[in-house]
This record gives C-alpha cells, sequence and structure tokens, in this order.
C-alpha cells in the first residue's frame, strides 16, 4: 500500500470519528447533563471539535484525491489536522475528569416514593434531591395525582419516557387522573391511590408536599400522604413556589453538584415555560436562598413530619 493510500484512509478514518463525536454530543446531550457539570461548555466543544476537524479532514482528503501527494502542497492542512485536533481532544478528557458528577454509592441503599399533585411539582419542589439520592444508589419512585390540565390550558401532561422524572432516575413513574384543583373534594380516594402505592414499593422515606401551601390541591396531597403514611417512619415535606412563610424547613440537602440538573429536569415541562418560577435564574435563586440558611452554596430544604436517621444516609 503506497503513502497516498495511507494517508486517504488515514484522513477518511479521521473524518467519520470527528463526525461520530459531534452526533454523539447531539445524540447523548441529556446525557452529559446528566453526568457532568458545566455541561453546556462540553457540549459546544464537542460540536466545535468534531464539525471543524471533520470539515479539516474532509479538505484534506479533496486534495489528496485531486492533486496527489506533492511536496510542500498546502501544509497548514496537515497541522491544522493533527496537532489542534489532539489539543481539543485532550482538553475534552480533561474536562470530563474535573467535571464527572461523582457520588460515593451508598452502603444502605433506599426505596423513596415522592408524592406530586401536578406533573411538574416534584422537578420544581425536590428535583436536585432526587437526582443526588438516585446518583447515591436509592430506587426513587414517583406518584402524580393529576395531569395538570388545568394548570397546561386544557392539555394533560403524560408520564414517560423523556420528562423531568425520568431525565432525575426515577424507577418508576405513576400518573394518576384526578381533577386538577378539586383534590379537596377527593382527599379519602387520593389517600387510598397513595396507600395502595406505598403497599406496593414499600418506601423506607416519602417526600410530599407541605401543609404551608397556598394550593387546595397541595395542601390536599399532604394531608392524604398523612393518612396513608400514618407508619412509615419518615416523611418529608418539600417547598414549592406557592409555599408559605410558615414553611420552615430544618432539614437540607446540599445540592451544590445538581443545580444545572434540576434546571434541565423542569424544563421538559414546555407547556409550563411562562412561569417565573420556571426561570432558571430563579430556581438557581431559591436554591442559593436555602444554601445561604445552611450554610452552603445551594440546597433544598424540608419540613420534618417524621424521621427516622437510618432512613436518610449518605446524601
Amino acid at each position: 500500500m503506497n503513502a497516498l493510500w495511507v494517508e486517504l484512509i488515514g484522513h477518511s478514518i479521521a473524518v467519520v470519528v470527528f463526525v461520530s463525536v459531534a452526533l454523539y454530543a447531539t445524540h447523548y446531550r441529556n446525557g452529559l447533563r446528566r453526568n457532568v457539570h458545566r455541561s453546556h461548555f462540553l457540549y459546544l466543544l464537542l460540536i466545535i471539535t468534531g464539525v471543524v476537524f471533520a470539515l479539516v479532514h474532509l479538505t484534506r482528503l479533496y486534495f489528496l484525491a485531486t492533486l496527489g501527494l506533492r511536496p510542500g502542497l498546502v501544509p497548514w492542512l496537515d497541522i491544522a489536522a493533527e496537532y489542534p485536533s489532539v489539543f481539543a481532544l485532550s482538553a475534552i478528557v480533561f474536562y470530563l475528569l474535573a467535571n464527572k458528577i461523582i457520588l460515593e454509592r451508598s452502603a444502605s441503599p433506599r426505596k423513596v416514593l415522592v408524592v406530586g399533585a401536578h406533573p411538574d411539582d416534584i422537578e420544581v419542589a425536590a428535583g436536585a434531591t432526587l437526582a443526588k439520592m438516585h446518583d447515591a444508589g436509592y430506587s426513587i419512585y414517583g406518584l402524580v395525582l393529576t395531569r395538570g390540565e388545568k394548570s397546561n390550558k386544557g392539555r394533560s401532561k403524560p408520564a414517560g419516557r423523556g420528562t423531568g422524572e425520568n431525565f432525575l432516575g426515577l424507577e418508576v413513574l405513576r400518573q394518576l387522573e384526578f381533577p386538577d384543583t378539586f383534590l379537596k373534594e377527593a382527599v379519602e380516594p387520593v389517600s387510598q391511590a397513595i396507600a395502595e402505592m406505598i403497599a406496593e414499593v414499600k418506601p423506607e422515606l416519602i417526600f410530599t408536599h407541605s401543609a404551608h401551601d397556598l394550593h387546595p390541591d397541595h395542601q390536599a396531597v399532604h394531608a392524604a400522604t398523612l393518612r396513608a403514611g400514618r407508619e412509615q417512619n419518615a416523611i418529608l415535606c418539600y417547598e414549592t413556589p406557592s409555599a408559605t412563610q410558615e414553611f420552615l424547613p430544618v432539614l437540607y440537602v446540599n445540592v451544590n453538584d445538581y443545580v444545572d440538573i434540576k434546571i434541565e429536569a423542569i424544563r421538559s415541562h414546555w407547556g409550563q415555560r411562562m412561569k417565573p418560577y420556571m426561570h432558571p435564574e430563579q430556581v438557581r435563586g431559591r436554591l442559593a436562598y436555602r444554601g445561604s440558611q445552611a450554610q452552603t452554596e445551594y440546597a433544598e430544604g424540608f419540613e420534618v413530619v417524621r424521621l427516622l436517621t437510618s432512613c436518610l444516609t449518605d446524601v
């Protein structure tokens, strides 16, 4: 095999590799968001590296195919095709090593049930904590009581792949069809539905709405959860944007590494995007406020109904 064929094959392989890098970044963008700090920069780096160096190698292929090997032919293309690409790929590797989210797996992972009245409640209230628990080995199960048709302008929001709950790593998300904004009139059947989920999952820890909340559905779910979980050892109440000043957290979870993950999970509720509390800066601000109370950068705060300490470890 002569030198020309070696060059042609080498640059062809390089084109395939760099195109694959760009396609990988596009296809697995959610994976990057979920597992890497400041993933937006890494995503741009992968796309730019893939596209630019694929074009450079493609241009070099064109000259090789049309003009062959000639001494001194566009030497800058050879330099551009080789050395900068090595630096770019090295930068990607170093960035991944420096920013990969690594959390020590819990020695005694627990089952967690999180109950929400509406499709976006889980992510907005406790998304960062749930993502952190999942990464620590906890099994997270979700129960949403309505499809949020009132708050979503009549369009129901089905659960399933691609939702924020799936992004956070829930094992199961069950969505029921109780009427939105009318849960106070159905506390008994709502309580029964929660009790059935508790019996099925057998969670060691339950998250639910607080009683200190202006939304009547949230109040109803709080009451129904306490009734259904009266024999549970650990029940925590999360904070929603409609929480009142009486919401006073006494337990905080450090979520410094999970702010962007929470924001991305919330973004999955596209129909709710115009609501101020869905804006990334407001999400970050609420986490910073609770973080300042807990003497850390970012935190989510929870009220405690009951908490057996062994039910919450390594988080």
